[in-house]
């Protein structure tokens, strides 16, 4: 199905096509370019104008360029125009426009992507669902997102973050979301903030962008609560708050996490509606609230969304659960991986230590008699100079507390490593190969491991090296 035409796109643009040519897509990256995509020669850490003559090589429509790259000839499929980000943004801006798309917001400083994808699987039981395949939600990704959105699109779920103030306004502003959501406020990119208050008034700003009549929904749980209640007040026409405490909208009166599920139940407009989530966690928990008052407030079939939110578990990297077959011939001799090392900030590593520490064991099926709970951490990065006490402060939380092992994986997680208590300390490595060429030999059958670290740290490292202890389960061949 053709996405953009020359024409459409010239227009959009205001930039001249040099041919005719219709694209099925739109690439930023010749690795991952499909025949057919429209090519965007980005500038990067490298220009992207010096892969136009591989896209077009490699069967892309056309190319998105501020000039005829070197190599092209005059008569390729080109589509000029004097920025290529701007001419980006004004493509994102156009599919926008010419959408009848529902259109659902999602920022927060932890649990963004795993809402926004707990949000696909939901709004996908009503109708097709347009949402980045990745973590899509910078000056670029929001914008390659709307680019990207089919035309018969009928709910649309735009992720939007932020490294530095003033980045979300502008881009919930392009996306135009009719409901606009707020996962949590918590402790990341202080760099750049002078305090938590900061990052709850920028993270606020994706209110701003909101639709005439739209819909706000944040957490009620938070010591910032009240910096979201007053924009969302100030900017939509419906505020809904979220979270287990009492005067929240949509209320979790209890969550029940079990072996790989939780099952909760929440109060909204004077009835009680029972969900379960097929992952373990609280935070899972929360943030379905959020997504079904989304449900709610765009008038959904409850039942349609309670049962989709039952299929729902993270992917690789966000909480996913794994379970690691040790020996072929011994059924019982398994590990179980929480691979959560896509991210990492205070509240995202409290939120999995607490996943862990009730995480249950096998007992009497490895060299250990007892089955572990064991934890590697990589370092939270963009904390700033409260980095150090931040990672520290991890060794007083009650779920460490409860875990038998932590190993730790960096330079800022050398504070947590000297803080621990002699017997629950584990190694320490300033590498993600170091500590994945030697942790598999500290691991057992029956034993519970969570993996969690910023990006940056490279942890997918050490969940490859336990992985390859031996064979995943069925769920985690699906998720790969």
């Amino acid at each position: 199905m053709t996405l953009w035409t020359g024409a459409e796109a010239a227009e959009a643009t205001g930039g001249r096509a040099t041919a005719d040519w219709a694209a099925t897509g739109v690439s930023i990256d010749t690795r991952t370019l499909q025949p057919g995509d429209l090519f965007v020669a980005l500038k990067a850490a490298r220009d992207g104008h010096d892969f136009v003559a591989q896209a077009l090589a490699n069967g892309a429509a056309a190319a998105l360029v501020s000039r005829v790259p070197e190599g092209v000839a005059e008569d390729a499929p080109l589509l000029i125009v004097d920025d290529v980000q701007a001419g980006l943004e004004a493509l994102g801006r156009a599919s926008r426009a010419r959408t009848q798309a529902k259109v659902v917001g999602v920022t927060g400083s932890v649990g963004k992507t795993s809402t926004k994808e707990m949000l696909r699987t939901v709004l996908g039981a009503h109708g097709t669902v347009h949402a980045a395949e990745a973590s899509y939600n910078n000056h670029w990704g929001v914008p390659l997102t709307l680019a990207r959105m089919p035309r018969d699109t009928e709910f649309a779920v735009i992720e939007i973050g932020m490294n530095h103030p003033g980045e979300i306004a502008p881009l919930s502003r392009m996306a135009r979301p009719h409901v606009a959501l707020v996962t949590i406020v918590a402790p990341a990119h202080l760099e750049a903030f002078d305090s938590i208050e900061g990052i709850a008034r920028e993270k606020a700003s994706i209110f701003d962008g909101l639709e005439p009549g739209g819909v706000a929904i944040w957490n009620g749980d938070l010591p910032t609560s009240g910096i979201l209640q007053a924009r969302a007040e100030e900017m939509a026409e419906t505020s809904v708050s979220f979270g287990e405490s009492d005067g929240c909208d949509m209320r979790v009166t209890s969550v029940r996490a079990q072996d790989a599920c939780s099952v909760a139940q929440a109060a909204f407009s004077g009835g009680e509606v029972l969900y379960k989530i097929d992952a373990p966690g609280r935070h899972f928990a929360i943030n379905g609230a959020a997504v079904l008052a989304v449900g709610e407030v765009l008038g959904l079939d409850r039942a349609l969304s309670l049962a989709a939110m039952g299929r729902w578990h993270p992917g690789a990297g966000r909480g996913a659960h794994v379970t690691i077959q040790l020996d072929v011939a011994d059924p019982s001799a398994t590990l179980a991986l929480f691979d959560d090392a896509y991210n990492a900030n205070p509240a995202s590593v409290a939120a999995a230590l607490a996943v862990l520490a009730a995480a249950p064991v096998q007992n009497d099926v490895g060299r250990v008699s007892k089955g572990r709970r064991i934890a590697v951490l990589g370092d939270m990065k963009e904390l700033g100079p409260t980095g150090p006490d931040l990672h520290a402060a991890l060794a007083e939380l009650e779920a460490t507390k409860a875990l038998d092992k932590v190993y730790c994986v960096g330079p800022l997680m050398r504070n947590l490593h000297d803080a621990l208590p002699q017997e629950r300390r584990g190694l320490w490595f300033e590498t993600s190969d170091d500590m994945a060429a030697r942790l598999p030999r500290q691991l057992d059958a029956g034993d519970v491991v969570m993996v969690k670290g910023s990006l940056s740290m490279r942890l997918a490292r050490v969940v490859d090296a336990i992985r390859n202890m031996g064979q995943g389960s069925a769920r985690d061949e699906a998720e790969g």
